[in-house]
């Protein structure tokens, strides 16, 4: 019995998956009729659906744990986010600065995704010191105090400097934080796009919370 039942536990996810990659690959193929047809809500709603159903197919489970949530926003930025012809060049490197769950998520997601057609690298630095370029610089919650130290060892080269949880005056360009139900979600700081010569679309713009 037990084995009968682990065989049908086994085809229900089996198949669940396999109507999820369908999804997947119906909305991201169809993804700028809706966008060019659809009214504001649902070209939303058409977003939000293709980043879940990104890391769900990716990852193969129904419902992403919070750090890989973490991991497949962080993927969208490098879809959603223009880098200045100087930055679009190379591997995709993004930086961890401090110790954080999202170090091994986006090692994970390197191994398996591109950004665009570049390879991504990922590395982990512990200290502003060490960074010496890199499309992301993701700074920890261990680090959001310093984050003086970070802009000015950034300035305003076109590099994404994402926080956690941070106050007003220590959030970088996207700063993570917990929205009304309890969800991640991310803020976009438009001045500090504009500072580090980075362009969000307008499809990720509509899908952050006002900050």
């Amino acid at each position: 019995m037990a084995g009968k039942t682990e065989k049908l536990l086994m085809w229900e996810n089996t198949r669940f998956l396999i109507v999820l990659k369908c999804c997947h690959s119906y909305i991201w193929k169809n993804y700028t009729r809706i966008r060019r047809n659809s009214c504001p809500n649902m070209k939303k709603i058409a977003l939000q659906l293709a980043l879940i159903l990104a890391v769900v197919t990716v990852y193969g489970q129904s419902q992403p744990p919070k750090v890989q949530t973490y991991g497949l926003f962080m993927y969208s930025f490098t879809r959603f986010v223009q880098w200045p012809p100087e930055a679009s060049e190379g591997d995709f490197e993004i930086a961890v600065l401090g110790e954080s769950p999202i170090y091994t998520e986006l090692k994970t997601m390197a191994e398996r995704k591109k950004a665009g057609s570049r390879t991504i690298k990922v590395t982990k630095i512990n200290s502003v010191a060490e960074f010496k370029k890199g499309q992301i610089l993701y700074v920890s919650q261990d680090f959001t105090a310093k984050y003086a130290d970070v802009a000015a060892k950034i300035g305003d080269s076109p590099v994404l400097i994402v926080t956690e949880q941070a106050a007003p005056g220590s959030k970088g360009c996207v700063n993570f934080v917990t929205n009304k139900e309890g969800r991640l979600a991310f803020e976009l700081n438009q001045a500090a796009m504009a500072q580090h010569k980075l362009k969000a679309s307008a499809e990720l713009t509509r899908l952050a919370i006002a900050n």
